[in-house]
């Protein structure tokens, strides 16, 4: 069950993610011990900007650089987090459109995924991304 919180509703998880396309499919990855995908992404820390999180975690992440230029707003989600649902997220989410380096899982990184919509059908993947983000860039044909 999945609802859709207001701005002005409070939450305690503050996170960002990537969009990343290629070929019609979205890249999500998993992190070890879990057992759902979610996009490249991670916690804002203190006196950082969203921004700045981002393409920190993304450097940790999947071992990748981008530049400020090469991130487009995609929209900011709210929703239950995924495997912690008393917990209410925030998550600001951003289109890469460039970066440098071969992606490839980093540190907390088990498995990197290229995905489509009907991959819902038989992974798990976090909240925000199955409810907000996947129906969003379908309805803009970025993904299959």
């Amino acid at each position: 069950k999945t609802c859709i919180l207001m701005e002005s509703q409070k939450f305690n998880i503050y996170k960002v993610g990537g969009v990343f396309i290629r070929d019609k499919k979205l890249l999500v990855t998993r992190s070890k011990e879990k057992d759902f995908f979610i996009a490249p992404g991670g916690k804002v820390e203190k006196g950082e900007s969203p921004v700045e999180a981002l393409q920190r975690e993304l450097q940790e992440e999947i071992s990748i650089v981008v530049e400020e230029s090469n991130l487009e707003s995609f929209g900011t989600f709210y929703a239950p987090a995924a495997g912690d649902e008393k917990n209410v997220l925030r998550m600001d989410v951003y289109r890469v459109l460039d970066w440098n380096g071969e992606i490839e899982p980093g540190a907390e990184i088990e498995e990197v995924r290229w995905v489509d919509s009907t991959s819902l059908k038989t992974m798990r993947i976090g909240s925000v991304f199955a409810h907000h983000v996947i129906p969003k860039l379908k309805e803009r044909d970025l993904i299959i």
